[in-house]
């Protein structure tokens, strides 16, 4: 029997029953995937995929505390279960007691749709889209632009079972599109994305029209040493810089005195003020458009998430609330010993700007300062602080009296999102966005543009 025909719910169930430890938890992932790329204005490639990952994890009582251990395999058909699930129990009893143990969530109401078929994408995805995009590939052309980028579409349908009853199951759709505009001599490059549920809410034409408009910014090329700008972030840049401050947002990191959250002192930064902006950065399963798993999933247990969660339902959660810190990110264990209320991850992450003004508006009030397209290869430097240093990318262009006068060199910029939100003196309108450096990992981000009046640009970088 293939992994194909094999319904997921019944591996979960199958799995459940030959389980002989003291706990078990079953997560069943279909992937299906489907995705265009492009090169010089033609298509290049394209393509569908399907396949299966199966997670066990099992928990053995002992006298000194609960082991844990956790097998994961792909491809896994009925007849290939066994030796997986024994050989999670056999992690688990060569395990010490697991750090994390906490008695398995129960009490869930089961999804309606466990025993349905999972959910799967085609090529059908892209019907109205891959047109619009061979339109915009005509428009280029005659230009003298060329497009490059891909199309990715994935659903994941997760089937998630437990030995105290729990029968849970969440379908997440995700897509994403990136497009780079290049001048016929390479020179110049500009480049946008969009994160999207289903390619219906994405517009070729306006995307290769904003990067017509890029590209003509760059024709006028002027240089510009390092030192501190007034700069405009727009929100996939937002977004890249809070994705990795959320993902340092430990509270037992920040309880443990090791991170940008923990107070001097002892005990955490949480109700601080971090921003006079009244800026809300929040998470919530059922946000429209950003939808994600409205309970935890969990392969893997380290930090502040645990296999032991798994099934623990999510609800909306405030990181910040008008500026103030507000929630770290916790486990049941890890708010048990730092005295945080349990604040698990969500997949999704939502900055509320302040006023209703789009990036161009805020480009009109700017008396002179960089507007910034992307960033990329951002690294941690100091996690005390929480200073990242990466480079900016695809068009740096420099706002003189409310208008783009051209592009500049590109920087090596050393910044904490964490400092940024406690200067930024203005927040636009928040707006569905794709992160450019994280894209591969978290999609699911509405963020405002920001105006910083002193970003640090370190050094020049000769990057295009």
């Amino acid at each position: 029997m293939s992994a194909r025909t094999t319904k997921p719910h019944e591996i979960v169930e199958r799995a459940l029953e030959l389980s002989r430890a003291d706990g078990c938890v079953v997560i069943a992932d279909e992937h299906s995937t489907a995705n265009l790329r492009w090169a010089g204005n033609a298509l290049t490639t394209n393509g569908v995929t399907r396949g299966r990952t199966l997670t066990v994890v099992a928990t053995v009582d002992g006298k000194e505390g609960t082991a844990s251990g956790v097998v994961s395999r792909s491809a896994v058909t009925a007849d290939e279960l066994e030796p997986v699930v024994r050989a999670a129990e056999a992690a688990a009893r060569g395990a010490g007691p697991a750090e994390d143990a906490q008695p398995l969530v129960t009490g869930v109401a089961h999804s309606p749709g466990f025993t349905e078929a999972p959910a799967e994408t085609s090529s059908a995805v892209f019907a109205d889209f891959a047109p619009a995009l061979g339109e915009a590939f005509a428009r280029a052309r005659a230009g003298g632009r060329e497009l490059y980028g891909f199309a990715n579409h994935e659903l994941v349908s997760s089937y998630l079972g437990t030995s105290t009853g729990l029968r849970l199951r969440h379908d997440q759709p995700n897509g994403t599109l990136e497009l780079n505009a290049k001048s016929p001599d390479r020179t110049r490059s500009a480049w946008a994305g969009r994160s999207t549920r289903d390619f219906e809410d994405v517009d070729p034409a306006a995307l290769d029209a904003e990067l017509a408009v890029r590209l003509g910014w760059a024709e006028r090329r002027l240089e510009l040493p390092a030192g501190r700008y007034e700069t405009l972030l727009p929100p996939t840049a937002v977004a890249d810089l809070l994705i990795y401050q959320l993902w340092s947002a430990s509270g037992r990191d920040a309880a443990e005195g090791r991170t940008v959250f923990s107070r001097p002192g002892g005990g955490t930064r949480v109700g601080e003020k971090l921003s006079e902006l009244p800026l809300t950065l929040r998470s919530d399963p059922d946000e429209p458009g950003l939808e994600s798993a409205p309970f935890v999933i969990a392969h893997s247990s380290g930090g502040d998430q645990s296999v032991f969660d798994n099934g623990l339902p999510l609800a909306a959660t405030e990181w910040i609330r008008e500026g103030e810190l507000n929630h770290l990110t916790t486990s049941r264990h890890s708010a048990a010993l730092t005295g945080l209320p349990v604040a698990p991850g969500i997949d999704n992450l939502i900055l509320d700007g302040v006023e209703d003004r789009s990036l161009e508006e805020m480009v009109a009030s700017t008396e002179r300062g960089l507007l910034l397209t992307c960033l990329w290869y951002i690294r941690e430097v100091d996690p005390a602080t929480l200073l990242l240093t990466g480079l900016t990318r695809d068009g740096v262009y420099l706002v003189e009296n409310g208008e783009v006068t051209g592009e500049v060199n590109n920087f090596r910029f050393n910044e904490s999102p964490v400092g940024l939100l406690g200067r930024a003196t203005e927040a636009g309108r928040t707006e569905k966005t794709l992160p450019r450096e994280w894209g591969d990992w978290f999609t699911r981000a509405a963020m405002p543009a920001l105006r910083v009046p002193d970003f640090n640009m370190s050094s020049v970088s000769q990057g295009v």
